[in-house]
């Protein structure tokens, strides 16, 4: 009896140590691949029992939740940045000068019509202003004897003055209508609003011979040197034959290039000066 109870109690203690181990073998085969895992990416069983968990679990606050005024982010491209608020371009200078083809900085546009281009051409040459300025151009005109033939007194001035808004109406006419639509180039003035002045400056004289467009991108202003050659041109058809000499042509050539950089440059001044000064609402 002895020696089968021994056997029997053999038997037991090595099927305890199978089951022991297989116990261990199961527990090392499940354990293992998790550890070394764990080895070569810390954080990745954080992240995998997280998204076992809770695979829809919402982003933290701090991700979704938008900054103050984001919501309005998308209407900057149209608005004039926070540096140049309320230096806003009006439709008039003063409530007289027009200024219908300014910009206000950063403010973005879509493309010029062809009606919207002689609109602007018409408004400029038609305007009240417009005779406001033709008599005072005539008036200096006069005083310094520019056309003798023109002779002095009031017939005088009404020749300078005829001739000097004709000048204008004819240019307007090509520099902003006629050339604009034909080379596809956006008239208007876009103004920097920002840097010292000497740049200002430079950027607002250099649009005479720099602009636009109708794709926004860069292009010799061929609208302005060519059409206020244009003009110059067809105006010896009225002046005196004494004044159709190509020096006086190129005289008036140059002048009214001069006077529309002078304008550019008022025009984009005028923001400063009116946010600083006037606080002028269009």
């Amino acid at each position: 009896m002895q020696p089968s109870r021994l056997g029997r109690n053999l038997n037991r203690h090595m099927h305890k140590q199978r089951l022991l181990t297989a116990a261990i073998l199961v527990c090392a085969c499940t354990v293992a691949p998790s550890l070394a895992r764990g080895l070569s990416d810390p954080a990745a069983p954080s992240t995998s029992a997280s998204a076992a968990v809770l695979p829809d679990a919402p982003q933290p606050q701090t991700q979704t939740q938008a900054p103050p005024g984001a919501s309005t982010a998308a209407k900057t491209e149209a608005t004039p940045t926070p540096s140049n608020e309320g230096k806003q371009q009006t439709k008039r200078i003063l409530f007289i000068v027009p200024n219908f083809r300014s910009v206000s900085a950063n403010q973005k546009l879509p493309p010029q019509t062809a009606k919207e281009k002689f609109k602007t051409a018409a408004l400029e040459s038609f305007d009240y202003s417009a005779i406001i300025f033709a008599a005072g151009q005539a008036g200096v005109a006069q005083a310094l004897d520019s056309y003798p033939e023109f002779q002095q007194g009031a017939a005088g001035y009404g020749r300078y003055f005829w001739h000097t808004f004709a000048d204008e109406t004819d240019e307007n006419l090509w520099v902003q209508g006629i050339l604009p639509v034909a080379l596809h180039q956006d008239s208007r003035y876009y103004t920097l609003g920002h840097g010292g002045i000497i740049k200002r400056e430079a950027y607002a004289f250099t649009r005479v011979l720099v602009t636009r467009n109708n794709d926004s991108r860069r292009a010799p202003n061929y609208s302005e040197i060519v059409g206020a050659g244009v003009a110059s041109s067809i105006s010896a058809a009225y002046y005196p034959s004494v004044y159709q000499t190509w020096t006086k042509i190129g005289q008036r050539w140059l002048t009214n290039v001069i006077i529309d950089g002078a304008v550019f440059s008022m025009n984009e001044f005028w923001p400063d000066v009116n946010n600083k000064f006037f606080h002028q609402k269009d």
